[in-house]
């Protein structure tokens, strides 16, 4: 018998897979380079920098200092007798941690087309680096709404509730959804370039359709239920609703939240191992 024939594969690539098929075993094997990459997308955002770290409290800061300002002062939106600079800086945290993931995300492809032509690892690696990466921004943030909060708490200002519990499933829950939706335009952006700078047009306008700031309880009518399908709608209410105790927030919107976000996290999944197959070919 040949040596040919008694040759067996310890590793196979192919792209014979099912669509619905995560292959997270295979991704789980390569867990130090889902390590390697957080490391370098979180040392790369302040290397060469003076401040450094700092730069991930400063923004926070400046724009809660702007949104007090503009909405708060000159607008006069309301913030359910909550205090401004931790009603704006909740919803900042929040939102700096989702659109920077969606954005990352995105463009994953495209951003790492060299990477992708040269060595083979799961491409859902590169995904879920970036959420993870993107998540130790908003625990540096995160400190930032803390202190702030138990300044107020202090002072018997805001008066939070069991609800806060949830925070680690609301953060989940916006990483799902961030990248469900980012895997579906990672994989349009392969062959129309443009829907990058669409998206992060469209980014910018969703943010005044999420709570951010304003709470749901001020709006009326067909805007209020218009909110009310918003995925991010039930995640921000329930964060503030948990820490300050102010909110419109119902059980409800949380599980239509849940329900929303699954359904395009799947179809997200398919999208992206379909055009994982062949996109070197188009990007």
């Amino acid at each position: 018998m040949s040596d040919s024939q008694n040759q067996h594969w310890t590793e196979t690539i192919g792209s014979n897979h099912s669509l619905f098929d995560l292959n997270l075993k295979e991704v789980w094997r390569y867990k130090d380079l889902v390590y390697m990459f957080v490391k370098r997308d979180f040392v790369s955002s302040f290397k060469q920098t003076i401040l450094g770290p700092i730069w991930f409290f400063i923004n926070p800061i400046f724009t809660t200092i702007v949104y007090i300002v503009i909405f708060g002062n000159i607008a006069k939106l309301s913030t359910d007798g909550a205090p401004k600079i931790l009603f704006y800086l909740a919803g900042i945290t929040l939102w700096n941690y989702f659109s920077s993931c969606l954005t990352a995300t995105s463009s994953v492809f495209t951003s790492n087309a060299g990477i992708f032509g040269k060595v083979y690892f799961p491409r859902l690696v590169m995904p879920i680096s970036i959420v993870l990466s993107n998540l130790m921004r908003f625990g540096v943030q995160m400190i930032l709404f803390l202190a702030v909060f138990f300044y107020y708490l202090y002072r018997g200002e805001v008066q939070p509730n069991w609800w806060i519990f949830m925070t680690p499933f609301l953060i989940v829950l916006m990483a799902m959804f961030a990248l469900g939706v980012g895997m579906i335009f990672s994989s349009m952006t392969t062959k129309y370039r443009d829907i990058q700078m669409l998206l992060t047009f469209g980014i910018s306008l969703y943010m005044y359709a999420t709570p951010v700031i304003y709470p749901t309880s001020s709006l009326k009518g067909i805007f209020k239920t218009i909110a009310y399908y918003n995925p991010l709608t039930g995640i921000f209410e329930c964060f503030k609703y948990g820490w300050l105790g102010v909110g419109d927030f119902n059980p409800i919107m949380l599980l239509l939240s849940c329900i929303i976000i699954s359904i395009l996290l799947v179809i997200g999944t398919v999208v992206f191992n379909k055009v994982e197959k062949s996109f070197m070919d188009t990007v």
